[in-house]
């Protein structure tokens, strides 16, 4: 299938892919939150503190009976006026999310959803950042993309090699939490890239609304590929 229909593409693969979290981990584990700048439930929590912002996430999966809270792909958030690594000018302020979270404990082990090799990594250390970060390359045919890890232990990037082989369902890393992820509650941000531009251990996880016409169409909806 052609990647011009990428959508179509990465949906063809859900049948296919291993869990990110794990097989003990069900689909009915799972709630999507919401933490748009319209949720007036979070604008009254103070989410340039990572620990409130844990407090909020943590009793939306608790009242949902739930293990992991999961969203945020197009999602316009207030959470990163708190930090200069985005752009705060009004016509090029990077608020717009563009991959998928999942938010749980750390140590949270993640799994490779399909069969890879390490494309590259970093522990990208701005404040608000990723953090420990992961990219892995999958080849199907003629056809290439990339996953990328963010908000890592530090472990998890300890003994990596790039061009190392990782099968489908490996254990590929575990999550940090706020001392080493860029001071967020503990989650995985899960992205899928068509062309990751020349970056090697990162890419852009939000975006200005300038800018989201090109990132939607290069970074499809992981939602399509986890089946969520």
């Amino acid at each position: 299938m052609s990647f011009n229909s990428s959508s179509e593409f990465i949906k063809s693969l859900s049948v296919d892919v291993f869990p990110v979290l794990g097989k003990s981990i069900s689909k009915v584990d799972f709630v999507a939150i919401d933490l748009s700048e319209t949720n007036e439930d979070l604008n009254k929590v103070d989410v340039s503190s990572s620990q409130k912002l844990s407090e909020f996430v943590d009793a939306h999966i608790k009242n949902n009976q739930a293990k992991v809270a999961y969203g945020g792909y197009l999602e316009v958030r207030n959470i990163y006026k708190r930090s200069n690594h985005f752009n705060k000018q009004a016509q090029t302020e990077r608020n717009i999310h563009i991959g998928l979270d999942l938010w749980c404990d750390a140590q949270t082990t993640i799994f490779a959803p399909l069969d890879a090799e390490v494309h590259s990594f970093k522990n990208n250390t701005n404040f608000g950042d990723y953090g420990p970060t992961i990219i892995l390359k999958h080849q199907y045919g003629e056809e290439v993309f990339y996953t990328l890890y963010g908000h890592l232990s530090l472990q998890s990037i300890k003994n990596l090699q790039v061009g190392q082989t990782i099968a489908k369902g490996a254990p590929v890393a575990t999550l940090g939490d706020a001392s080493v992820n860029g001071d967020y509650p503990p989650h995985l941000h899960f992205q899928i890239i068509k062309d990751l531009q020349g970056n090697l251990g990162d890419y852009p996880g939000v975006c200005s609304k300038t800018d989201v016409a090109f990132y939607k169409t290069n970074c499809p909806n992981p939602e399509l590929l986890l089946g969520l």
